[in-house]
């Protein structure tokens, strides 16, 4: 255990003193805590991130922040980062379904629509107030040099500027779904989230090796604009190392993610400068820290204890052999311990094992 984080941080403001990390990141003990408050006293909302890509509009607006219009694989702007096979529709319908407690949605999205009312509306009649569309606009007021921006890294860091959101809210990709019914307990215990994840060394080596290739690649290679690939991993590694982690760090899984909204508001409140940096970047980045990971840490830095295991079927069906989805379906219906799945780069898929998954999706929801 790192217990010159956690006991240090437990009881002053400063986490990062002589950690090797980011200095100046200010957090503060106890922002977020909500023990002995009743259940009718924690509402819980969702916010979820989504883009539609295949709008000309958007499409044309991220070719001229990008400069191209044929974009790597590696990079950030990659077009399948920014695709949807509808996903959006499952997401918000299995939360309704599955998680009838949740008192509001949020989608945050670049000044579209994704044209879920009628759906909402008919099967689910009532629940159409609790759906709300939030432009970028809103979450980056008074950050507006920022935008367009086309980063999810970005945008997830400003979710908690959503007007009227609960102090307890769960921020979902629109590719990941709900499968079964749930509690809020779920998410919450006490009023503090649960995380799901697991510790793992420190990603020095993956950091120190991306210096490498960014020096070979400017200096020798002749590619003076190299940029590593943003890591689903440093980005939760850098988010540990500005709070003073330096051995380990906790990573979490492709699943809904529980936040304590006064905590992390109160960090970037103290620390709006690495706010901005942060957010700078058009693109992911691989110097970015993930909100998530912040979140996490510092919840762990306050003393939250509430870690379980990810309960999430992963899906990325691109390329696999035959019965793939089948299999991930199978293991859905068999485990009962499973709660999520999380389903990527459905628009890469061939039409019929989407509609396969769709199907099944169709099934559980009643719809």
């Amino acid at each position: 255990m790192e217990t010159d984080n956690l006991s240090v941080a437990a009881n002053v403001a400063t986490a990062t003193s002589g950690a090797g990390s980011t200095a100046g990141a200010t957090a503060t003990s106890g922002a977020g805590s909500t023990a002995g408050a009743t259940a009718a006293d924690r509402p819980v909302d969702v916010v979820i991130a989504w883009v539609d890509g295949s709008d000309p509009k958007l499409a044309e607006k991220r070719n001229r922040y990008s400069g191209k219009t044929a974009v790597p694989v590696s990079s950030g702007a990659h077009p399948t980062r920014f695709a949807s096979s509808n996903e959006i529709r499952y997401c918000v319908l299995s939360v309704l379904k599955f998680a009838p407690f949740v008192r509001n949605i949020f989608i945050v999205t670049d000044g579209q629509d994704p044209g879920i009312s009628g759906d909402v509306s008919k099967y689910f009649p009532g629940r159409s107030g609790s759906i709300r569309i939030v432009d970028h606009t809103e979450i980056f007021d008074g950050y507006g040099d920022t935008l367009p921006t086309f980063n999810s890294i970005s945008i997830a860091n400003m979710i908690w500027r959503i007007r009227g959101l609960a102090e307890s809210f769960v921020y979902f990709n629109d590719d990941t779904f709900l499968v079964r019914n749930i509690t809020p307990e779920e998410w919450f215990i006490d009023g503090r989230p649960v995380m799901r994840g697991k510790w793992v060394p420190a990603a020095r080596p993956r950091v120190v090796l991306d210096r490498m290739r960014k020096w070979f690649n400017m200096h020798l290679a002749g590619k003076p604009d190299y940029q590593p690939r943003a890591s689903f991993h440093v980005g939760q590694w850098n988010a540990a190392a500005l709070l003073g982690y330096r051995f380990r760090y906790f990573t979490n899984s492709h699943t809904p993610h529980p936040v304590g909204r006064s905590l992390v508001e109160d960090f970037f409140r103290k620390n709006d400068s690495l706010l901005r940096k942060n957010i700078s970047y058009r693109f992911r980045d691989h110097s970015q820290f993930t909100f998530i990971s912040l979140s996490n840490h510092l919840q762990l830095i306050d003393g939250n204890r509430n870690i379980a295991r990810p309960a999430v079927v992963y899906l990325k069906p691109e390329n696999r052999g035959p019965g793939y989805i089948d299999k991930k379906i199978s293991l859905c219906e068999s485990e009962p311990e499973i709660i999520y799945m999380c389903a990527q780069s459905l628009d890469m898929v061939p039409e019929n094992e989407r509609m396969k998954l769709f199907s099944w999706l169709d099934g559980i929801l009643g719809i």
